[in-house]
C-alpha cells in the first residue's frame, strides 16, 4: 500500500479555511474585540476568531505535561488558560503551507506569537486542542471598542 506524507495535501489549502486578516476590513464592529502584536500593534485577530474548549477536568488529562495540579492553578488567580486557540487567519497562510507544525510570527516585526499543529496541542488547562492555532495571551493586546455616548455632559 502506497502512503503518501501528510504534509503534502497542505500545499493548497481552500480559502474558505482562513477568517479574513482584521488589516483587510476598514472597521471592526463595535461588539467584536481585536488582538494585536504586543510588540508593533498590527492587527492580528478578532474575537470571533477564537475557538472556545472546555477545560480539561480529568485529573490525568495529559498530567505528565502539567506543571502544577488543578486546584493551584485555581486558587492563586492565575488564568488557566494561557494562550487563545484561533481559526487560522490569512496572515498565517505561508507559515502553514506544506509543514504539520511549526511557529506562528507576527507577519509585521517577525516577534514569536504561539505556534501551530495540525495534529493538536494542549493547552495549559489540560484540554487538547486540534487543529492547533495557539496565540500566547502574553504577546497580543486586546483593543476594545468604547462605547460612543453622543449626548453632551450637562455641567
Amino acid at each position: 500500500q502506497l502512503r503518501t506524507d501528510p504534509s503534502a495535501e497542505l500545499q493548497d489549502l481552500p480559502r474558505e479555511v482562513f477568517a479574513v486578516d482584521p488589516t483587510s476590513i476598514c472597521q471592526t464592529p463595535s461588539t467584536e474585540v481585536l488582538y494585536r502584536c504586543r510588540k508593533c500593534r498590527r492587527a492580528l485577530f478578532r474575537s470571533s476568531s477564537i475557538l472556545s474548549h472546555t477545560e480539561g477536568i480529568e485529573p490525568t488529562a495529559f498530567a505528565h505535561k502539567r506543571i502544577t495540579d488543578s486546584a493551584q492553578l485555581c486558587g492563586d488567580g492565575r488564568e488557566k488558560c494561557t494562550s487563545y486557540f484561533t481559526e487560522p487567519v490569512q496572515w498565517m497562510e505561508p507559515a502553514l503551507l506544506g509543514v504539520m507544525e511549526g511557529q506562528l510570527l507576527c507577519p509585521k516585526c517577525t516577534s514569536k506569537l504561539g505556534s501551530f499543529s495540525w495534529c493538536g496541542e494542549q493547552c495549559s488547562c489540560g484540554r487538547w486542542v486540534t487543529p492547533a492555532f495557539q496565540i500566547h495571551k502574553s504577546r497580543v493586546d486586546e483593543v476594545r471598542s468604547l462605547p460612543v455616548n453622543f449626548q453632551a455632559a450637562k455641567t
